[in-house]
């Protein structure tokens, strides 16, 4: 342990009750990582705080001694993050939990940044409302989490990312001081530091309070199901149904390999012969749902669908989600270690990309099961590994890079709701030129000049990018020298 973060153990334990502080080695394992399992560090230090004023006593204490502070949530993210450093402070929100305020009258819920995605909805429920980002971690991950990751789900189609669900946020700078951005108003004044927050990692600020917005439930729901014999059937379909003009709640894709994975770990009654499968569901008044339902239906047929059926009822429609949320574990089951992707393309690329990441397939040998959001082209490629057998991890990896450089070349993203972290920082090289990575540096520089919070994720250095030779160096020398190198 270095003399500054001992120094800042010495400080945090006259401050903190004792079982807000971890130092043992044992007891700092479950924070090595988080969903990127492939990726870990020891942290220096763990600390949980039980309330606003004892974290902003670690972090008056951490920028003393110039430590650095990595915020974590629920440990769910799938980017890598979380990741502490050996030097530095994991900063637990977990215990920063509770619900402060549902406002019924005005839609709206008040809560701590460690409040469970799920307990929103089920604190609403009792009024008729629910929050509409629904990741498939939502009965785990914690909303601060959410808002550093800029979190999706099955419903971000009709409703929208993080970003467009949470009207308002307290954050505490690194300075001490504590900002509040947006709130229960339609607008605010200034600039939009509300969008700036969500998707920020971390990196900005740390997140103490979040106002979210509240929908009324639909009065009415259809859930449908289609099976296909060909991927890239598949995949055409989605872009139909939006060509129809119905935007509907919920587009989900998963592929051949992850049907049979769900099925045999939830039993939900999926069929086993699809090459494909299409989840749709519809939501609004009645009438709404039967047109858009039958609408669909004629589109899906028209695009090739072999079986299509609809929910009979709320319970066979709660069982035909539940195989799609438990995608990911249950593919946990085909193989010792999967490496899941997360890159966005433009919704008439997916019968392309598809076909694509199926050769990539064939050309590396490792498996690969799609689950993803298809209506708005954020994919989910899982592929599969065994971390125990020389070179697969690296094949994985880079397998994972090629799939990421395929959607910027069509037209997307390097990710669409699982952030950068460590993970995607070679790929954000491949995607941004230099002027544009040098204004991200800057705006990380207006907020934390000092570079302590969750430093080194989420935007490459100038340097790492010419080293991969994605960026043009002028001379043998870097643009904008002012900006960091490490």
């Amino acid at each position: 342990m270095s003399d500054s973060l001992d120094n800042v153990r010495t400080a945090l334990a006259r401050v903190l009750p004792g079982d807000s502080l971890i130092t043992d080695e044992v007891a700092k394992r479950p924070y090595e990582t988080d969903g990127l399992t492939a990726i870990r560090e020891q942290p220096g230090i763990v600390v949980l705080p039980r309330s606003i004023d004892a974290l902003e006593k670690v972090v008056r204490i951490c920028r003393e001694h110039a430590v650095a502070i990595v915020p974590r949530g629920a440990g769910t993210g799938l980017s890598g993050g979380a990741r502490p450093q050996r030097d530095g402070v994991l900063l637990s929100l977990a215990r920063l939990n509770r619900i402060i305020e549902i406002d019924p009258d005005n839609r709206i819920a008040r809560v701590e940044p460690g409040v469970r995605n799920l307990a929103i909805s089920e604190a609403a429920a009792r009024f008729d409302l629910f929050y509409a980002p629904d990741p498939s971690s939502q009965i785990a991950c914690s909303i601060g989490g959410n808002v550093a990751e800029n979190s999706g789900g099955v419903h971000c189609l009709k409703y929208g990312l993080t970003v467009h669900n949470v009207i308002g946020l307290k954050v505490l700078t690194i300075d001490g001081e504590t900002l509040t951005v947006g709130g229960a108003t339609l607008d605010a004044p200034g600039y939009d530091l509300l969008a700036l927050m969500n998707g920020s990692e971390g990196m900005l600020g740390i997140v103490t309070e979040v106002t979210v917005r509240l929908l009324p439930k639909p009065a009415a729901r259809s859930v449908l199901l289609a099976a296909f014999d060909a991927i890239e059937s598949a995949g055409d379909a989605v872009g139909r149904i939006i060509g129809a003009g119905i935007v509907p709640a919920g587009l989900e894709m998963m592929d051949r390999l992850a049907v049979r994975a769900a099925e045999a770990f939830v039993n939900v009654g999926y069929p086993l012969d699809a090459e494909a499968i299409l989840l749709c569901e519809l939501d609004g008044s009645a009438d709404e749902v039967e047109g858009q339902r039958q609408g669909v239906e004629s589109v899906l047929r028209d695009a090739g669908a072999t079986h299509v059926r609809a929910a009979a009822d709320d319970a066979e429609a709660e069982r035909m989600w539940l195989g799609r949320k438990a995608a990911f574990p249950a593919v946990g089951r085909l193989a010792p270690d999967y490496y899941c992707m997360d890159g966005t393309i433009p919704r008439k690329e997916l019968p392309r990309v598809l076909r694509a990441i199926a050769d990539l397939s064939a050309e590396t040998g490792l498996s690969v099961a799609n689950v993803f959001h298809a209506g708005d082209g954020n994919l989910h490629p899982l592929i599969l590994y065994d971390a125990n057998e020389p070179g697969q991890l690296e094949t994985a990896v880079a397998m994972g890079e090629r799939i990421l450089a395929l959607c910027v070349a069509v037209g997307g993203t390097v990710t669409g709701e699982h952030g950068v972290g460590v993970e995607k920082l070679d790929a954000m090289c491949g995607q941004f030129d230099a002027s544009a990575l040098a204004q991200f540096h800057r705006v990380k520089a207006a907020f934390d000049p000092g570079g302590l919070l969750n430093p080194g994720k989420a935007i490459p250095t100038l340097a790492r990018c010419a080293e991969l030779g994605g960026m043009h160096v002028h001379g043998g020398a870097l643009p904008f020298p002012e900006l960091p190198r490490l």
